[in-house]
């Protein structure tokens, strides 16, 4: 029975059926007539879809804070796109045809409301589709809820004539508002994971990410919120709305007059409303029901303002629907990236766009570790780009950049070093000396040779690709940060001798010159070559103690504060720092200067001439 969710009762004498019904909570209506049962259906279709409506949630604190697009909710950030695409759009009779065979192919309604909405369906009468039957109304409106990306886009001509008509209808009516504030009220229910959000969201965002449909008439809402709160883990909401219509950020309209509904002074909004949470308020002294007081975001709202341009940045890309595979492939929604992209190639014509699609699914395949399928679709866009491009043209760099990365994910490395160097040539060929895109190639080529043990190599293409980001980029560009990072981590496996010296490798006791009474004891089972000096002199200089070999007695402290400085460079010219493990491995370097702190936790500089793990 927890599939059932209501039972309608027909019967000839209402009052006595009434009196059991009541001790069977499924049962939500005893009628005498098939018309009273088919307008409690109706009711019943429009609560249920006024209780799934996809809704989302910013903090006061998410809105301040940008740094991880991840850290967002999905749906905020995908109808916000969604909403731009829609101005993207352009759409003939085709469409109509496309998503006529797209229903009857997914049985999404009868085949009299399909063949009814293919002969009288025009761009003037969308709202009158939308109230008219579930067939349209819950097919949009389950769309944009769990993101069915084909449903979308099969129905994005009419998702942007729904946006039009109510955009020409508030136009008409804005003299009549007379610049005057009024409110509305929604009703409906919340699980109770969504109304804890809420909760946490007062003086934050809400956003609706479908079309909203709002009540003029409190009563009818408290209808709505009041059934809602009988259900198990719902909470009844009464929205509030205080709607100033001077606003134009989100059309909305009074629709009476074209809905197929009769009697309610309705207002729809078009998607992605966004409104600020004001007070929560419970309701009758029931913890299940509650008044929640929203406001229509202004025009001129900075918070949002910075947030909307901010998500737009991030989901880069030539037509809507590319910003929205970006968008998608940036958040992690691979699944959903993967369906776009799969229809956009169907419906591409243009090679460049099926390169560009093929490119993308790789991207989507190689982020979910299915690099034998990321491979092959590189591959595919490779193919088409070597057709219809010049031989140095960046792009296929870039394509065979991916390529790299797919086998080098796979540990097949001489694979993944043939491909970073075709990319890397072809930079050369046709980018200044100093393009960033010569520095992504050396990063990845270094990245293989760290992970192939030959450290050496991989500290010299690391060190090529900082040199060239710290010529081409601004100091403070998150590049250059993240490649030093790079190179320390890297550098690590060199400079294990900072572990590999003070670390489990080394034997001996190294007693300084300057303080003969200190001794550094360091674990026995290797033997190295270091040169030590003293660096807490107080002139600053350092004196040198002496090439020798040690024996070492006992283990020092498995972490350490490791400073690189590169070769030929003054302590704290251009250090790195970070505190690390000790490390096992072998280990080359060559005139590199490591800081660690000695067993009392004074610091001592090592620059290291040739060492070699024995």
């Amino acid at each position: 029975m927890s599939q059932l969710d209501a039972i309608y009762v027909l019967c000839g004498n209402k009052s006595k059926h009434k009196k059991w019904a009541k001790n069977w909570i499924k049962i939500k209506g005893v009628h005498t007539s098939i018309k009273e049962i088919c307008e409690a259906l109706q009711l019943a279709t429009k609560q249920r879809d006024q209780d799934t409506i996809a809704v989302s949630f910013l903090t006061v604190n998410e809105m301040t804070s940008t740094d991880n697009l991840n850290q967002l909710e999905p749906t905020f950030m995908y109808t916000q796109i969604f909403k731009e695409i829609l101005l993207d759009m352009g759409h003939d009779n085709q469409a109509i045809s496309d998503f006529i065979t797209y229903s009857r192919r997914n049985n999404s309604g009868s085949s009299i409301n399909i063949n009814r909405f293919e002969k009288e369906y025009h761009s003037q009468s969308a709202i009158r589709w939308y109230t008219l039957t579930p067939f349209i109304y819950c097919m949009l409106n389950d769309a944009l809820r769990s993101m069915e990306v084909n449903t979308i886009i099969n129905m994005g001509f009419f998702i942007r004539d729904l946006h039009q008509q109510i955009q020409r209808l508030y136009q008409q009516q804005i003299t009549k508002y007379h610049q005057k504030p009024f409110i509305v009220y929604r009703g409906q229910g919340l699980s109770k994971e969504n109304f804890e959000k809420l909760q946490k969201s007062e003086g934050g965002l809400i956003s609706f990410n479908n079309f909203l449909s709002i009540s003029a008439e409190k009563d009818i809402s408290l209808v709505f919120a009041r059934s809602a709160s009988e259900k198990v883990n719902m909470v009844g909401i009464v929205f509030k709305m205080l709607i100033d219509p001077r606003i134009k950020s989100v059309p909305f309209a009074f629709i009476t007059e074209v809905s197929s509904f009769d009697g309610e002074d309705e207002v729809l909004f078009s998607m992605h409303t966004v409104f600020r949470v004001g007070a929560i308020q419970q309701m009758d002294n029931n913890n299940q029901l509650y008044q929640v007081e929203l406001k229509l975001t202004s025009d001129d709202d900075q918070q949002l303002r910075l947030l909307t341009d901010w998500i737009r940045e991030e989901a880069a890309g030539i037509t809507g629907w590319q910003r929205l595979g970006h968008l998608l492939l940036k958040i992690g929604q691979f699944n959903q990236a993967e369906e776009l992209y799969n229809v956009l190639l169907e419906q591409a014509s243009d090679e460049s766009e099926k390169a560009l699609y093929y490119n993308q699914l790789g991207g989507v395949h190689f982020n979910q570790g299915n690099y034998e399928k990321a491979a092959r679709y590189f591959e595919q866009g490779l193919e088409i780009c070597q057709k219809i491009l010049s031989s140095d043209h960046p792009t296929l760099a870039t394509s065979c950049n991916n390529i790299g990365s797919v086998y080098k994910k796979m540990g097949d490395y001489s694979k993944a070093l043939l491909f970073y160097g075709k990319a890397l040539e072809i930079c050369r060929k046709a980018l200044p000396p100093n393009h960033p895109h010569l520095a992504i190639s050396c990063n990845n080529i270094g990245l293989v040779y760290d992970n192939m043990g030959e450290y050496s190599k991989a500290l010299s293409y690391l060190e090529r690709a900082l040199n060239i980001w710290q010529r081409a980029l601004p100091p403070t560009h998150p590049d250059i940060k993240s490649v030093k990072q790079i190179i320390m981590l890297r550098l690590l496996l060199l400079v294990c001798l900072a572990h590999l010296v003070v670390g489990r490798t080394i034997t001996g006791n190294i007693v300084l010159k300057s303080n003969p009474g200190k001794t550094i004891v360091l674990p026995n089972g290797c033997q190295y070559i270091v040169q030590v000096v003293d660096a807490s002199l107080a002139d600053g200089k350092a004196t040198e103690l002496g090439t020798t070999q040690y024996t070492l007695v006992s283990s020092l402290p498995q972490s350490y504060t490791v400073t690189y400085v590169p070769s030929g460079l003054p302590m704290g010219s251009d250090s790195l720092q970070a505190q690390i493990k000790c490390p096992n491995g072998q280990m080359y370097i060559n005139d590199h200067r490591i800081s660690v702190p000695d067993k009392e936790g004074d610091n001592i500089t090592i620059d290291i001439g040739v060492i070699s793990h024995h």
